[in-house]
């Protein structure tokens, strides 16, 4: 297939054929957020927040698709007007630009081998079930893995520390009992914990977690939290790797500009 054969919706179907849009929660607005995706794509740029740098940074590589975990329309625009928000500059420079943008958000965190299973194979621990399972088979939300090796509460912390290069890891107070299994959800995940629990996790991992479950919950479970940024950069791997399996010889980045909108002083 040549480069000039390859449209944006080709590209966004084999996204959409790893993590159909069906697996989307119904809060969501994951899907086509700007543009004609029917035209020729010249390249595409992959990214967990759609901003303005993001789009610069596409115009500077000569890509014509953005996609992205989250959604760059979340809420309901009023009126698009420059300066007014960061998402309307977002979406005049793309439009302006002649970009599309796609977001995958719940439905890659639901799909089998999505956010949730990549984190534990990161952290190299083996996926044995759905955490909070969806209406497809073997889908869902947040995942059950095992170690092959327990390993001890600090052991885990630093080993998610290293990972996804987080300088803190908020956590429960450790204890001596040894982990071998643990609850993954990628991004706010703290309504699964219970779950976690009742699945016979000794730690969970996520991001967003309140102040209250971890005095409900932490003397019943390891509790584990990074930054929900350091949790979901997985996904521009994800995307890399579902299109240059489609396309081998196609143009497709990881951004480069992107950063991490809270920093650690």
């Amino acid at each position: 297939m040549s480069l000039q054969a390859i449209t944006k919706r080709q590209i966004i179907d084999a996204v959409n054929g790893f993590a159909p849009l069906s697996l989307q929660e119904s809060w969501d607005n994951s899907g086509v957020q700007v543009g004609d995706i029917d035209s020729a794509c010249t390249g595409v740029l992959l990214c967990v927040d759609c901003t303005p740098v993001i789009i610069d940074e596409a115009i500077a590589r000569g890509c014509n698709l953005v996609i992205s975990h989250h959604p760059l329309l979340f809420r309901g625009l009023k009126h698009i007007c420059p300066g007014n928000s960061l998402m309307e500059d977002t979406v005049i420079r793309a439009i302006t630009a002649g970009i599309s943008v796609f977001a995958s958000h719940t439905a890659l965190d639901s799909a089998r081998g999505g956010i949730s299973w990549h984190i534990a194979s990161m952290l190299g621990a083996e996926v044995e079930s759905v955490l909070s399972p969806g209406h497809t088979e073997g889908t869902g939300l947040g995942v059950v893995a095992r170690f092959a090796q327990p390993l001890s509460c600090t052991e885990l912390a630093a080993r998610i520390k290293d990972t996804f290069g987080s300088p803190v890891v908020r956590c429960s107070a450790p204890t001596p009992r040894p982990i071998s299994r643990i609850g993954i959800c990628g991004g706010s995940g703290g309504e699964f914990i219970p779950a976690a629990i009742s699945a016979g996790c000794q730690a969970y991992l996520c991001s967003d977690t309140r102040y209250h479950d971890f005095v409900d919950y932490g003397k019943r479970i390891f509790l584990t939290d990074i930054g929900h940024f350091e949790s979901e950069e997985c996904a521009k791997q994800i995307f890399y790797n579902i299109i240059s399996e489609f396309f081998p010889n196609f143009a497709v980045y990881k951004s480069e500009s992107e950063r991490n909108s809270i920093n650690y002083l």
